[in-house]
C-alpha cells in the first residue's frame, strides 16, 4: 500500500511540474531566393547623388512560427551596378577608396534579434564592410505570401561609412573638401523572399 502511495505520489509530481513547462518550439529556416530577391543603395554628395543596385549573394531567415528571430544576408559587391551605367563609377566604388572588392568581395548582414509583433519589426544586428563589424538597427516588415514564402523588406537602412573606413571626401574626415564632399552616410533599401 505504502508502495502504490508513493507511485502516485510521484506521478502527481511529474503531471503537475510538466504541466507548468512551456512548451517548446522549433525554429523553421526559410532560404532567401536571390533571383527575387533585391538590393539597392543611394549615395549622395553636395552636388547630386548616385543609386543603383548589388546583388544578394545568399541568405537565409529563421521563424519561431511567424516570429523572425535569426537570418543573415550575404553581398557580392563585385556586382555592384550605377542606375547611369558608369562604368568609371561602378570601378571606383569597387576600388579601396570606398568598398574594396578585390580584398572584400563580400559584406553581410547578422541578425542578433528582433523586436516587436507581426508585420512591423525591428531588427538589430551586426552589418559587416571591409572586414570591420558594427551594430545597426532598422525597421522592417514581413508579409506572409499565398505560396508559403515570406517578403522581409527593409526600405531605409541607413549606414555611416566612415565608421567602416571609407573615408573617400568625407568632410567629418577631411573638414577642408568643401563643395566636393561625399555624404558620410549612404542608403541601403533590401527585400530579401524566402521559402522553406
Amino acid at each position: 500500500m505504502k508502495l502504490k502511495l508513493t507511485s502516485l505520489a510521484l506521478l502527481l509530481v511529474v503531471m503537475t511540474t510538466s504541466a507548468f513547462i512551456a512548451p517548446v518550439f522549433k525554429a523553421d529556416t526559410y532560404k532567401v531566393d536571390a533571383s527575387k530577391s533585391s538590393i539597392t543603395w543611394i549615395g549622395k554628395k553636395l552636388t547630386g547623388g548616385h543609386n543603383g543596385t548589388i546583388n544578394l549573394q545568399s541568405g537565409a531567415l529563421s521563424f519561431t512560427g511567424k516570429k523572425l528571430t535569426a537570418g543573415n544576408f550575404v553581398l557580392d559587391m563585385n556586382s555592384i551596378k550605377d542606375a547611369d551605367n558608369s562604368a568609371n563609377l561602378e570601378k571606383h566604388l569597387k576600388d579601396a577608396d570606398f568598398f574594396g572588392a578585390d580584398k572584400f568581395p563580400t559584406s553581410t548582414f547578422v541578425i542578433k534579434n528582433v523586436t516587436g509583433n507581426g508585420a512591423a519589426v525591428t531588427v538589430n544586428g551586426d552589418l559587416t564592410i571591409k572586414g570591420i563589424t558594427k551594430p545597426i538597427s532598422f525597421p522592417a516588415t514581413l508579409a506572409w505570401n499565398a505560396d508559403g514564402s515570406v517578403t522581409a523588406t527593409a526600405d531605409k537602412i541607413i549606414v555611416d561609412r566612415t565608421k567602416y573606413d571609407i573615408k573617400f571626401r568625407s568632410k567629418t574626415i577631411f573638414p577642408e573638401i568643401g563643395n566636393k564632399m561625399i555624404n558620410d552616410e549612404f542608403e541601403l533599401s533590401v527585400k530579401l523572399v524566402a521559402k522553406k
